[in-house]
């Protein structure tokens, strides 16, 4: 499934670039209007969203619009509805049987002010991280952020219920999700 979507974005790339070399081409700009135009994305689709988590986990499983994968030894599942233009990223995290009255509280404080974009959840009797996002608008930025978020719930469970992308005050947390922000930013460049 994944090497079919490659190979459908490699014949659109190659019709792009070979209707960008039989157009005509435009005057140059004068120097001073020469300024670099902002990246624009355009939407986010099933097959893109399978090429950037293809990028982050070359191992990943594609079972229709499931997308099962792992990122720094925490299992994650994406499954995405183009019709309803909805994504969920999912963090198993443990079963929801045995959460004490004070545990459920502390997860709907998260979800408030800790926990940022990432959201604890209850499904199936299993207590999970998720992100969950408009597919259309998604920019790939937010999705790996989103995904990063979403692990960082599950991580610090029972301690903190941060979804670490905001830190306040110097300690080495903020550093360590930057790191980890780049590093699979870079995986992901050309998408």
């Amino acid at each position: 499934m994944i090497r079919q979507i490659a190979i459908a974005a490699t014949l659109i790339v190659s019709s792009t670039t070979l209707a960008a070399q039989t157009a005509p081409e435009a005057p140059a700009p004068p120097p001073e209007a020469q300024t670099p135009a902002p990246q624009v994305e355009g939407p986010m689709t099933l097959q893109r969203l399978a090429l950037i988590v293809q990028a982050l986990d070359p191992q990943v499983i594609a079972r229709g619009p499931t997308l099962e994968f792992t990122l720094d030894d925490i299992p994650v599942i994406v499954v995405a509805d183009a019709a309803a233009d909805r994504m969920r990223a999912m963090v198993p995290i443990a079963s929801a049987q045995g959460l004490s009255d004070a545990e459920m509280r502390r997860l709907m404080q998260a979800n408030f002010d800790t926990a940022l974009d990432a959201r604890y959840a209850i499904a199936n009797g299993r207590l999970w991280g998720v992100f969950i996002h408009p597919l259309s608008p998604l920019e790939r930025d937010q999705f790996i952020s989103g995904l990063i978020q979403t692990i960082n719930v599950a991580r610090t469970f029972g301690q903190t219920y941060s979804g670490g992308a905001q830190v306040f005050g110097g300690g080495d947390s903020n550093g360590i999700y930057q790191e980890l922000f780049e590093e699979l930013r870079k995986k992901g460049e050309a998408l």
